[in-house]
């Protein structure tokens, strides 16, 4: 399978709110680290996590970029995530319905033909100053 192929599947999941068929494209021992927090390892604390964003936010990625190294094992993606905070997440200001727009990008690791590291990043302080009253 094409790395640019198996990221687009990856996002067009996540598009469709599909845990599932995200995790399909995870090997099994997917290290995903998230842009605050610890790094979690494995398709059940993916899972966790994807039940958590759910709970608190509704995401829709627009603008996708995807690019992979010529042998396939590295992918950058970049992209605008547009948003409506549901549920007071942790340590976060009270969610009231507010929505917001922020540039993102999304770091990858594949072999064979899965999805072996995800690193997510974005700039919390500009969240942060969306959201914030």
């Amino acid at each position: 399978m094409d790395t640019t192929d198996l990221i687009t599947r990856y996002y067009a999941a996540f598009n469709a709110a599909d845990t599932d068929a995200m995790i399909a494209c995870l090997a099994p021992d997917v290290a995903h680290h998230v842009n605050e927090g610890n790094v979690r390892v494995g398709t059940e604390a993916f899972a966790a996590f994807c039940a958590h964003m759910t709970r608190c936010y509704r995401e829709n990625l627009t603008d996708i970029v995807v690019m992979a190294t010529p042998d396939g094992t590295r992918a950058a993606a970049e992209f605008t995530v547009n948003g409506t905070y549901l549920q007071t997440d942790e340590g976060l200001p009270a969610a009231q319905g507010q929505t917001y727009c922020l540039p993102a990008g999304g770091f990858f690791s594949v072999a064979d033909g899965k999805i072996t590291r995800i690193v997510t990043y974005y700039n919390l302080a500009d969240w942060m100053a969306q959201v914030s009253p």
